[in-house]
């Protein structure tokens, strides 16, 4: 059975997910992010500096739980568990890396877009997916409309997520978190403000739903 990533996203309302392209970024972005008060992060595998800065967030931010997304293969599960990867998370889910997966010693958030891939997930046992990418695929709606027939799955939607509409998102019953760029947007990655970046995550961890 694959592990349950309810534990790390249980009362996270926003997981950044981060493009990085210089590995020195990783440190000072991470504790910029846990500062404001999102310690679960995803780093995408979009760039050839991801590994390294999963591997430096992991060695030197212990208060970030660090995740790898845009996990496509089989190999790429255990290339980012090597790096330090306390979760993975994939666009969409094929059967080899469904298998690879179940198979993790770490979570996973395998991506989903319709109700055939969800469901067949949850017969393999997932019971927490991402829902990708989230506005183009049906948005709010198709949540609302998978919630009754699909009543033990909990989504992390992203794709489309953003400030102005991830409050609605986490107001609905099945959805466990949000992923989003917004955070961590790219230019003030690249200028290092570090600051702005600190402010933005305050401003996500506000979104959290009231108990």
């Amino acid at each position: 059975m694959p592990l349950d990533p309810t534990p790390i996203l249980a009362g996270v309302p926003v997981v950044p997910v981060l493009t990085i392209e210089r590995a020195a970024d990783a440190v000072p972005l991470a504790r910029a992010l846990a500062a404001g008060g999102l310690q679960v992060i995803e780093v995408t595998l979009r760039t050839q500096a991801a590994l390294e800065a999963v591997r430096r967030i992991a060695a030197e931010v212990a208060e970030c739980v660090v995740g790898v997304g845009t996990v496509t293969r089989a190999s790429d599960v255990d290339a980012a568990v090597a790096a330090g990867a306390k979760y993975l998370v994939s666009p969409g889910t094929t059967a080899p890396l469904a298998a690879a997966f179940a198979a993790s010693p770490v979570p996973a958030l395998p991506g989903a877009a319709t109700v055939s891939e969800a469901m067949a997930l949850a017969a393999a046992g997932f019971r927490v997916l991402k829902f990708f990418p989230a506005e183009a695929a049906g948005g709010l709606a198709w949540l609302r409309s998978v919630a009754a027939p699909l009543p033990q799955l909990k989504f992390c939607p992203t794709g489309g997520i953003e400030a102005g509409n991830a409050r609605s998102y986490l107001a609905l019953s099945n959805v466990i978190a949000v992923g989003g760029s917004w955070p961590a947007p790219r230019n003030a990655l690249a200028a290092g403000d570090f600051a702005r970046i600190q402010e933005l995550a305050r401003e996500a961890a506000a979104l959290r739903p009231a108990a």
